[in-house]
């Protein structure tokens, strides 16, 4: 597996369009159109796409937009990250930041076993969200309802 930061924008509009069914993410830092965000990805020896991470650069904290893994536990969501790290690390960047919603129990359980901690839950910010951009879900594929973003954070040295 090989990590690269150079992605077609076309590759990035397809993954998005296919995976999340549209580029835009509405959170409460933003509204981030995927596609034009800086990426990291994971390609296989054949070439395949098998992992992707969007961020935004901030002047104190890189904010991770998104991360998908298509394979899940074979450590591509890890690699991800630990390369952002270490692109923020030698950038003098010392916090990552990203936001989850309160449904998504794999995500913070992946986060926190990698060092995140929850720094701040943002209520009804989904809710909010929702309103801009209405096909978000009430409840997600757990029965959990969608309604609440979760900050979570490292510090990293």
């Amino acid at each position: 597996m090989n990590v690269v930061t150079k992605l077609p924008k076309e590759t990035k509009v397809a993954f998005f369009q296919e995976h999340w069914g549209g580029c835009e993410m509405i959170v409460s830092t933003g509204i981030y159109y995927c596609p034009d965000l800086p990426s990291l990805a994971v390609i296989n020896d054949e070439g395949q796409l098998q992992g992707l991470l969007t961020y935004k650069k901030r002047k104190h904290a890189w904010e991770i937009v998104s991360l998908d893994a298509l394979i899940e536990n074979q450590g591509i969501g890890s690699l991800l990250l630990r390369t952002l790290e270490k692109m923020a690390q030698k950038e003098g960047i010392k916090r990552v930041e990203l936001i989850t919603t309160n449904d998504n129990i794999r995500a913070i359980e992946f986060y926190q076993k990698r060092g995140y901690r929850l720094e701040k839950v943002i209520k009804d910010a989904v809710s909010e969200a929702r309103k801009k951009k209405p096909t978000i879900p009430l409840v997600a594929n757990n029965g959990i309802v969608i309604q609440d973003e979760w900050l979570f954070v490292k510090n990293i040295v």
